[in-house]
């Protein structure tokens, strides 16, 4: 008979099942990656908010975004390195802790995806009705459609968490290197079927209300770019576009690997792998995107590269 710790609030963590001949290596990818990106993330978030030159609604709701890649490696990573070096019966973390860790989580890929959804809007604006672009995208729009991208992301996940923390907890284990909805529901003994079928609706609404923004969007900036003869504003099109389209692609294949994975337990250290690049692969490429394709920011950063060079010698 299976001896069960009903509601205890000091759970474990499974952590990532690592050889010790690439602990180092690995440890070190994780740690140099999360340097990436707070230093790239937090960089480019301060200058959009100094740079009177990138206080644009693509730059203020792109912002969005980076504080998402801050928020979501910030919680998981720093964690995530402390335990790769403890003994996997040290690797404890407290039931409140792990559920903000969840939450953040979860909050991250929800976030990212309707950040991305209210960038789209921006681009169709821009594209499809130029002349209107100042008036329709002004400071209160931006502000709406930046507060519609978080609330319905904090709404979503709070019922999704909400339905878990009901539950009693008879176990310990989070089966994960990190603390996630359904690591943390899997706990209980009860019935989880309301938990699976509002985690599935809130995948398909997500996705579907995601992929419908990005073909209905792009759809129309294809037919406007398609009939139109300006040439520069077919350019400006493909550039913007094409960037925005390439992060869109990176973050929902990253989360679609960690769906697909949940589905087949055997694939358990693939699924944690991918649940932490996730994190690091859309953190990463979105500063280093957006800076090369944006001349705002290579201006800022060349006439700052000229001004130190001519800074007098002592």
């Amino acid at each position: 008979m299976e001896n069960y710790t009903y509601n205890s609030f000091t759970l474990q963590l499974q952590g990532l099942n690592i050889s010790k001949e690439s602990i180092y290596p690995v440890y070190l990818f994780f740690l140099f990656s999360y340097l990436f990106i707070m230093v790239t993330n937090v960089g480019i978030t301060v200058l959009i908010f100094i740079d009177k030159n990138l206080h644009q609604p693509m730059y203020l709701l792109f912002r969005n975004l980076l504080i998402t890649d801050i928020l979501g490696n910030s919680i998981k990573l720093p964690r995530l390195l402390l335990d790769m070096l403890r003994p996997p019966s040290e690797r404890l973390i407290s039931y409140y802790e792990c559920v903000v860790q969840a939450f953040t989580t979860h909050m991250y890929g929800t976030a990212s995806h309707t950040v991305l959804m209210i960038m789209a809007f921006d681009r169709y604006v821009a594209i499809c009705n130029p002349l209107r672009y100042s008036t329709i995208m002004n400071d209160k729009m931006v502000m709406k459609l930046t507060v519609s991208a978080w609330g319905v992301a904090f709404v979503l996940v709070g019922i999704l968490l909400g339905l878990t923390i009901r539950l009693n907890r008879c176990r310990t284990l989070i089966m994960n290197a990190h603390c996630d909805n359904a690591g943390l529901f899997k706990l209980s003994c009860e019935n989880v079927f309301i938990n699976n079928v509002y985690g599935l609706t809130f995948t398909v609404v997500l996705f579907t209300g995601s992929i419908g923004s990005m073909v209905l969007t792009y759809t129309k900036i294809t037919v406007v770019c398609l009939t139109s003869n300006n040439r520069s504003l077919n350019s400006t099109a493909f550039k913007t576009c094409s960037t925005h389209l390439f992060v869109y692609l990176i973050m929902f294949l990253c989360g679609m690997f960690v769906i697909i994975l949940h589905r087949f337990p055997q694939y358990s250290d693939y699924r944690k792998l991918c649940s932490i690049l996730f994190h690091i692969v859309p953190g990463s490429l979105n500063p280093i995107i957006y800076g090369v394709q944006s001349k705002e920011m290579k201006k800022f950063f060349l006439k700052l590269f000229k001004s130190k060079n001519t800074l007098p010698l002592i």
